[in-house]
């Protein structure tokens, strides 16, 4: 009672002691130390309230998974961190705690009536008392009498409890049943882990405990072996967290069951190792793949794992029979112990049938894609698509920089990795720079002199964002060498331009190039009309390559080209950049 007080007390001294000082929720950022989600309302009180006995500042959230998260906070960030580590060293919370911003976390269910306005807190002097150096448990029999219990064990129960051993990350050896040095060090390390005397010997109530424990947390997976008639698979699948939608090739698709946030698709199309690669491909283009994460391809087979702040993916693949089979497993982030035990599960059982698979696909992989449609499942969306154009051998492109500022990743159309080389905002250039070695067929060559007026000029650009797979010319003129405000380093065009020109080269009638396009002027308070455009004239962007290490190359040939090979010219240079968010 008195160490309640205390605690209820010191906290809300600190508490006041924050506001005192000017400290506010609306001054700090507030972050939360996400300890466990369960699948379920009840599953999640239950451990909301098991958890409140031992720690301060216990909180509980419903995810947009639809899975319920506990956290404790909020706090500052250099508190939260400190904090997580004082609880993984004490071992109050599990291993794979981690500090979260809140933005998943939807209603509050815990505690039960109260409100998610808390203030957030640096870090105070611990309440929490754990006794980690000699902890003490009352026992109820002798090491002698646990000793003689064990040696009555079957060798299927001693194998459960490695199996459970390995669940709660102590055990990493064979299940087979013989208690060594290395299963004896796990029972002292889950000893340690649960407050109890480490003996390495466990008593009967930890034994029952422990596989107790184990045997709950399998269960609730429902493991169970399917057999896909459809999918030509056979797999130990968590059965009781996903239910079977629909087959469409070349998924058979397993939606969340009661709200879980599990997902399972399996994967199954004719082909071979040029299959196996263009669906590797294609996954990594899906919504429920995230872009973080190893993936690796191999000849005869591969692997993609992703993660964000809310999911967890795992995808496997491989050849087997003049087929492609395999399965992607989708699961929330913050139940590790139960991700790693399915996709061991799936793994180990995983077994593909002969002669059985699902009809051929492949060469309508592209045009689905391009649809924004792949066996109903979300495809990734850039946040913008624009032009570019190759300036020198090396593959470094030059495109529009508006449009850059914002991406947390670039792409010379789909996956082809670009880095943001160099910027110049006021001009609204930027030099892109290929990840991988780049070889282009053609790359732009400037005229070095001043169109005329009236002259008549062509774009190169993917104006439609990439949906014609080519980019198309659109043919305009020049109006004034500078813009209407007098700025010397651009060009007015008459033109009627796309989106998805911007950033693309402008050419006059011999294929030579003479700027660049930038997006649509601001118009403030007056209105444009629509063929209103303005290019980085050739000038300005020599200076600007120059600048950062490219030697532009100049223009020789003063002929004209008809309007088909103009075309052909400009898109051997002209590339469709993707910016992604």
């Amino acid at each position: 009672m008195a160490q309640g007080i205390s605690t209820g007390f010191m906290r809300a001294v600190f508490l006041f002691f924050a506001l005192l000082i000017g400290t506010s929720a609306a001054s700090q950022e507030a972050v939360w130390v996400q300890i466990e989600a369960r699948p379920s309302l009840p599953q999640a009180e239950e451990r909301a309230s098991d958890y409140e006995q031992r720690l301060d500042n216990v909180a509980g959230f419903r995810l947009r998974s639809g899975w319920y998260a506990i956290a404790l906070g909020p706090f500052t960030p250099e508190a939260a961190q400190q904090r997580l580590a004082r609880l993984r060293s004490a071992r109050l919370v599990p291993r794979d705690s981690f500090v979260a911003d809140g933005s998943a976390f939807g209603a509050q269910f815990w505690p039960r009536g109260g409100t998610r306005n808390f203030e957030p807190i640096a870090l105070a002097p611990s309440t929490e008392q754990p006794d980690t150096d000699v902890p003490v448990q009352p026992q109820a029999e002798t090491l002698a009498e646990a000793r003689a219990a064990e040696r009555a064990l079957s060798r299927a129960e001693r194998q459960d409890i490695q199996r459970a051993l390995e669940w709660e990350g102590h055990y990493n050896a064979r299940i087979d049943g013989a208690f060594g040095p290395g299963t004896r060090r796990a029972m002292e390390a889950w000893q340690l882990a649960n407050n109890y005397v480490p003996t390495g010997v466990l008593l009967t109530a930890q034994r029952n405990r422990l596989v107790s424990d184990y045997r709950d947390a399998v269960n609730s997976l429902g493991l169970a072996t399917i057999r896909d008639e459809d999918a030509g698979i056979e797999i130990t699948a968590p059965m009781a967290l996903v239910v079977r939608d629909r087959a469409e090739a070349p998924f058979v698709e397993y939606l969340s069951r009661d709200g879980s946030g599990v997902r399972l698709l399996l994967i199954s199309q004719p082909g071979d190792g040029a299959t196996l690669a263009s669906l590797f491909d294609v996954l990594q283009t899906l919504e429920i793949v995230p872009l973080e994460g190893p993936r690796a391809l191999g000849r005869r087979a591969f692997t993609i794992e992703g993660q964000d702040d809310e999911v967890i993916s795992y995808s496997y693949a491989a050849t087997s029979g003049g087929a492609v089979k395999g399965f992607t497993l989708v699961w929330p982030k913050g139940d590790e112990k139960r991700r790693l035990k399915v996709i061991s599960e799936m793994r180990a059982s995983f077994t593909p049938l002969p002669d059985q698979v699902l009809p051929d696909q492949t060469a309508a992989l592209d045009i689905v894609t391009r649809r924004d449609l792949l066996s109903g499942l979300e495809i990734r969306q850039p946040s913008a698509a624009l032009s570019g154009f190759f300036v020198d051998r090396g593959g470094r492109v030059l495109t529009a920089s508006a449009p850059l500022l914002t991406c947390t990743r670039v792409t010379l159309g789909d996956d082809g990795e670009m880095e943001i080389a160099a910027l110049d905002a006021d001009l609204g250039l930027a030099l892109l720079e290929p990840a991988n070695s780049l070889v282009p067929i053609r790359f732009a060559a400037f005229d070095a002199l001043s169109p005329g007026l009236g002259s008549e000029i062509a774009v190169s650009g993917f104006s439609f964002g990439g949906a014609l797979g080519t980019p198309t010319v659109t043919f305009g003129r020049v109006e004034d060498t500078t813009s209407l405000d007098g700025r010397e380093e651009l060009t007015r065009l008459a033109l009627l331009a796309e989106d998805g020109d911007i950033g693309g080269p402008v050419l006059d009638a011999g294929g030579s190039v003479l700027g660049m396009l930038l997006p649509p002027p601001d118009k403030g308070a007056r209105q444009l009309p629509p063929d209103v455009r303005y290019a980085a004239d050739a000038d300005a962007i020599a200076t600007f390559l120059l600048e950062n290490g490219v030697e532009p190359r100049a223009s020789s040939d003063p002929s004209s080209l008809a309007p088909s090979d103009l075309a052909s010219r400009a898109a051997d240079m002209t590339v469709l950049i993707r910016c992604w968010n």
